[in-house]
Formats: structure tokens, sequence, C-alpha cells
């Protein structure tokens, strides 16, 4: 098979985001798939939505335009902002939209009116963590004008923590986010449709807490995806972390010094390094390097180290492997380094029904087209 290549086992992504679904169902919190982190992939959108995910969100609209030509039944969230020169391709391909900004609203309205559709949106409040958001203070002000655009309607509101500022969802925070979503509810005599309380971040806060509120809603990725909650990286119990797979094949494997030799300066990237000198070891390069995937973020699954990389090779310390050229050798990845693999078009994307727990155990894979994968 081709190499590089990442391989997306669909039956434990759908295992995940079946017992996430019933987890926060059981406190009346609904959940949107958030698909950016795959590119939009449809072979996955179509697992999501199959497990009972009808509202998938992401952040680029190319990929929400992806999922909907290939013919994925779902209700689709734009996850931030749109920028003034998207607001037409918003209301065409986004059915809802995430929105700090009145100016963009009213442009949003006047893209929804000569279309002809109606755009829903989720006014995103700042609650700390300093990304997007509208001061609480303002909100009402800002609710009072969106309520009066045609073409627009205000299904709720939101807050997105943990992800730039690192702030914790907690009781606080979320009992903040209840109270506004009341406030606005009783000044203005509607229902909020969505009151989304964050992301992935929020499990313990969810576990923990015996009132969620008025919170109905979550916005998840990695914990479906990775099976870990964002905040410490511990892995939820009862999923699977393993349900993405990098493979790499070795390209060249010959017993080198450990220690560069000559005079040091600077790298491809600019910097100096600074090695150790281990004596001779087996170096092993892969075909796969800084251009391809965020190498920072991968473990591998042999007993094997990874010294470094450039843009187009990983160099790894094969210890007692005897690695050959021709090899595979496979990773577990982090969120950073899954994201940047599923965007590389130089790595091959392909499809597993494998249900098998972990490399110990696991039962063959069986690759095949997507959409053949997507119907089991």
């Amino acid at each position: 098979m081709k190499t590089p290549r990442i391989e997306i086992d669909l039956e434990k992504i759908s295992h995940n985001a079946t017992r996430l679904r019933k987890l926060y169902a059981s406190k009346g919190v609904g959940i949107i798939g958030v698909t950016k982190v795959v590119c939009g992939d449809p072979a996955v959108a179509a697992v999501l939505v199959k497990t009972g995910i009808d509202t998938l969100a992401d952040s680029r609209l190319t990929n929400i335009e992806r999922m909907r030509e290939a013919g994925i039944q779902a209700n689709f969230v734009l996850l931030r902002t749109p920028a003034p020169s998207q607001t037409e391709s918003t209301v065409r391909y986004a059915d809802i939209s995430l929105n700090t900004e009145l100016s963009v609203i009213e442009r949003l309205s006047e893209s929804a009116v000569e279309t002809g559709v109606t755009h829903k949106i989720i006014l995103m409040v700042e609650m700390g963590d300093l990304r997007e958001g509208i001061l609480p203070e303002v909100l009402e002000e800002t609710v009072e004008r969106v309520l009066g655009l045609r073409g627009i309607v205000l299904a709720g509101i939101g807050t997105n923590l943990a992800c730039f500022g690192g702030i914790k969802p907690d009781n606080e925070k979320l009992d903040q986010l209840s109270l506004i979503a009341s406030e606005i509810e009783e000044t203005f005599g509607i229902d909020l449709q969505y009151v989304s309380g964050g992301n992935s971040a929020n499990h313990d806060w969810f576990t923990s807490t015996a009132d969620v509120g008025k919170i109905n809603n979550l916005r998840l990725g990695e914990s479906i995806f990775l099976g870990r909650e964002t905040l410490h990286r511990k892995p939820i119990p009862g999923l699977f972390n393993d349900a993405f797979r990098l493979v790499a094949e070795v390209i060249e494997s010959k017993i080198k010094p450990s220690k560069p030799y000559g005079e040091i300066c600077q790298d491809a990237f600019g910097n100096v390094p600074d090695f150790p000198d281990r004596g001779p070891m087996r170096r092993v390069i892969l075909g796969i390097g800084l251009q391809d995937v965020l190498v920072s973020g991968l473990t591998p699954w042999l007993d094997i180290d990874i010294l470094g990389a450039s843009s187009d090779h990983i160099l790894v310390d094969g210890k007692k492997k005897d690695l050959k050229v021709g090899d595979e050798v496979e990773f577990n990845l982090n969120y950073g380094a899954l994201l940047s693999s599923m965007t590389s078009p130089y790595i091959e994307k392909s499809y597993t029904a494998s249900t098998g727990r972990g490399r110990e155990g696991a039962t063959d894979h069986n690759l095949r087209p997507w959409r053949e994968v997507a119907a089991l």
C-alpha cells in the first residue's frame, strides 16, 4: 500500500461518537460533531450522522461544501465568525454560523435576503478565554440589533473555553452562561435553541456537575476522534484512543554516528541543533517530514525514538529494532499531528472497519473505499 498514509478506523469513531452522544444526552445536552480536524472528510462525516449526530460543524467553508457535495445529510455550522468576504458563501453552504461582529451579521442578513434563505446564528459570548466573543455587558444591545435583521434568526448563544487561553470550563463559567441565556430569553421573550457551553474540554465539568443549567449543547471533535478530554488529555473511559494511525515507510537504514560531525550552523528551519554523542546507532529515515505532519505530535508504536525531522524526512533511532528499507513504521497522533496529517495532500487516507482494541488483539484491517465502509 502507498505510504505515507493515515488509516482511519470508522468503527472506532462510530463507537466513540455513540458513547459520547448517549453520555451527554443523559443530562439533556446534545452534541455537534466538529469535523475540522479531519478536514470535513465525507467518510467520517457519514459515520457521525449514522450515529445520530445530525449537526456537523467546521471552521472552513470548503470543508462544509465538500461534505454537502458528497451527499452528507446534516445541518452544517460554520464554526467561526465569517469573514466579510465570505457572507454570501456562508448563507449558501452553512445553515448556522457562530458570530461576534454586528457588521458581519448585517452582511449575512443582506446575503440571506438576496439568496432567499433564512440563516441562523449563534452569538458567541466572551467568558475569559479571549479568543472570540461578545463582552457580556454589550450582549443585550447586540441581541436587540440582531432581532431586527431580515433573513437572520438568533438560534442561540455559546462560548469557547480552553482553546486559546486555556481557561477551564467550570461551574462558575457555565452557570454564568446559563444566567445570561435566561436573561436574554426573559428580556426579549424568545426561546434559544442552543446554549452551547463549549467543547471536548467540558467533559470533566459535565461528569462532575449536578446541574447543567441551561447548557444544552457542546461541540465535540477531539473527544470523538481521539477519545480524550482536552484539559489534561486524559483518556475518557470506554473510548478508543487509536482510531487514527499514521504509517510511514523506511527509506534508509544504516549504522551511523549519533552526533553530526563538522562545524554546526543553522538547520533548514533556522535552529542550531545540539545532539549528544551516544555512539554508533541504527539511524532510520522515514519518507515523511514536517511538510506532512506535526512530528512532535507523533508517538511510535515500536520501541524507537524520533531524533528529529526535516521537511521530507523523519530520523529515528531504531534501537534494538532491525528496521529495513521498505518496512512500515506506525504512529499514534495527538490532535495537532492529526490535524496536519489530514490536511496534507501528500498523505494517503485509508479507511478500516476493524474493531480490535488497540495494537494487541486487533483484528486485521480491512481497507475499503469510504462509501463502502461508511455504509457498514
